[in-house]
């Protein structure tokens, strides 16, 4: 009973403790310069990603190298929409997100038919290959890409009254919006991914990234859990590509689809904060984007110190900074281990009561 009790207990402070860092969060913009508001955009989309690799590769065991493919494409779609079709940009990121998860059929119907190290190289092609096909898209800029027009940003729904509140620029303005957008879908990828893993479907998620074997004698089916977590994950992909553009007002095949910033960036949050766990890739974030900026002006030497953390993380700290502080304090911030059946009582007699 008392491991049940301190269980709901650190249950009920995470929760608390995550309400009031969103509410503060969210309150930023009424007193912090726009720089900052622009970094923490940057941290919580990198959020975003990492938590949506980390289902892929750290509970459902499908180490993808192609997640930059579904930020293409969502970046892509809403530009499309902006630039094509005269759409809000905020219609234009849902509909992006529906689009990355649909396209995520067909890529998960090839690449699934692969394991292991196959699947990661499969992702990545596909990838490269979506990269290529975009470049040959004239309507959106082709290879050389295009830019929003002028104030798509600032005309979104919401600025105005967000300009007005603020006593803002416009820019500002649309700055904000796009920050708390991206804030939103923190959250719900966040809160969606702990009640995903506490549910029966996130039980037999580890139950099969544990031994697939073993699964599947339960009753658990391995392919229709994999592919589902696919698709939801390409559909937050896709939405958070389509925010990170927006932000940045242009677009390139090349900057779209980059493996680099959209992958192996991600590959380092995961490791580094914690993969299988939810506060690592949060920790990862923040400490991955603090690196950059402390080291962005010494070119790419910034890349070998990453590089170097990461294998000092990985043979000192192989559960990532989470794990290692989890370790530490005893602390467990959204623990995903379920309750204990009640406990079988036998009487004197050996009878059960």
């Amino acid at each position: 009973m008392t491991q049940i009790s301190n269980l709901t207990q650190s249950r009920s402070f995470s929760f608390a403790l995550i309400a009031l860092l969103a509410v503060v969060m969210a309150l930023l913009p009424f007193f912090a310069p726009r720089a900052v508001v622009q970094d923490l955009f940057m941290i919580l989309a990198l959020t975003v990603l990492a938590l949506n690799w980390n289902m892929l590769a750290g509970f459902a065991g499908l180490v993808s190298v192609g997640q930059q493919a579904f930020v293409g494409i969502g970046a892509y779609t809403a530009f499309a929409g902006v630039i094509l079709y005269g759409l809000d940009p905020l219609t234009g990121v849902l509909i992006a997100g529906i689009v990355a998860m649909v396209l995520s059929i067909p890529v998960a119907f090839f690449t699934f038919r692969l394991n292991g190290a196959y699947f990661a190289i499969a992702t990545w092609v596909v990838a490269d290959i979506l990269r290529l096909a975009f470049s040959q898209w004239k309507a959106v800029g082709g290879g050389t890409g295009t830019s929003l027009p002028k104030g798509t940003t600032k005309d979104m729904l919401g600025v105005q009254a967000i300009k007005d509140a603020l006593d803002v620029s416009s820019a500002a303005a649309a700055d904000t919006m796009l920050y708390w957008l991206v804030l939103a879908l923190a959250l719900v990828t966040l809160v969606a991914s702990y009640m995903f893993l506490r549910s029966r479907m996130g039980l037999g998620l580890q139950a099969i990234r544990d031994n697939v074997n073993a699964a599947r004698s339960v009753g658990v089916d391995p392919l229709r859990l994999k592919a589902l977590v696919f698709l939801l994950t390409a559909f937050g992909t896709g939405i958070c590509g389509a925010l990170i553009f927006l932000q940045l007002g242009r677009i390139t095949p090349n900057s779209a689809f980059a493996v680099t910033d959209w992958t192996a960036f991600v590959i380092f949050i995961v490791v580094i904060g914690g993969i299988g766990t939810l506060p690592g890739p949060i920790i990862g974030a923040v400490v991955f984007y603090i690196l950059k900026r402390l080291l962005s002006d010494y070119g790419s030497v910034y890349l070998i110190v990453l590089g170097l953390i990461g294998i000092a993380i990985m043979l000192f700290a192989r559960r990532g900074l989470w794990g290692m502080l989890k370790e530490r304090t005893g602390f467990d911030l959204l623990p995903l281990s379920h309750r204990p059946p009640a406990a079988v009582q036998t009487t004197k007699e050996g009878a059960l009561t």
